[in-house]
């Protein structure tokens, strides 16, 4: 299994889903995006006591749409970092364990763990099939591009890993709705905690994410759900 630093101590659910998220997909040498996502020390520049806010937002034509925003907050003590992630709030929020000596950033893991239990929801489908088929189109050589962000008013460098794990995917006749779903990370070591966005898209009409009222995407019209975690705020508590 690929060795995941920011998770190694948390709880048995979470190294569960990460076994299968992280783990190898083949014999294959790790990709790329592999050790950019899961293997990458994304706190290494970092300063702690610091809480990092992300801005959490979802656009559906399936169901009601919604704002939030998710919350890691960092501590060191005698060199390791400690994390405590919220991960949205009221009715919504996902229970994550805390965890100690972390290195990658738990958001990545928090946004995928909550994407697929909502396709668990949506679907009836197996969360081990859709974490099994997120992994593969990570391993599968997926080109890294290079694009600018804009952080606090600053411009940094940034790298873009974009996947559609259910493009080719063999049970398509099942999960036909999701064959054109697109996952975006978009990382920097030039922004605090290392994750600047993360999008998933589910787009009908040539790519256009169809913003109407809750209870559309009935009748035939092919769904369309947009959610993304864009950090917008850090705070340096020292």
């Amino acid at each position: 299994m690929i060795r995941f630093p920011s998770l190694v101590r948390a709880g048995p659910a979470f190294l569960f889903a990460l076994a299968a998220l992280a783990g190898p997909a083949s014999s294959q040498p790790v990709s790329p995006a592999e050790v950019l996502l899961f293997e990458t020390d994304h706190l290494a520049r970092t300063r702690a006591p610091a809480t990092l806010t992300y801005d959490f937002r979802k656009v559906s034509n399936v169901e009601a749409g919604f704002t939030d925003t998710v919350e890691l907050g960092l501590t060191r003590e005698a060199g390791r970092m400690h994390a405590r992630l919220r991960f949205l709030s009221g009715e919504r929020q996902r229970e994550v364990p805390d965890i100690d000596d972390v290195h990658g950033n738990p958001v990545l893991l928090g946004f995928l763990e909550r994407d697929i239990a909502e396709m668990k929801r949506l679907t009836g489908g197996s969360t081990t099939y859709f974490r099994k088929r997120i992994r593969m189109a990570l391993a599968q050589g997926t080109e890294i591009t290079r694009q600018p962000i804009t952080f606090q008013g600053k411009t940094h460098e940034a790298k873009v890993v974009r996947i559609q794990p259910y493009l080719d995917d063999p049970m398509h006749a099942r999960f036909e709705q999701y064959v054109r779903k697109t996952y975006t990370f978009v990382l920097s070591d030039e922004v605090p905690g290392g994750v600047y966005r993360i999008t998933t898209s589910l787009a009908n009409d040539g790519g256009r994410v169809i913003r109407t009222a809750a209870g559309a995407g009935q009748g035939g019209e092919a769904p369309a759900i947009d959610e993304t975690l864009t950090l917008v705020k850090a705070v340096d508590k020292r």
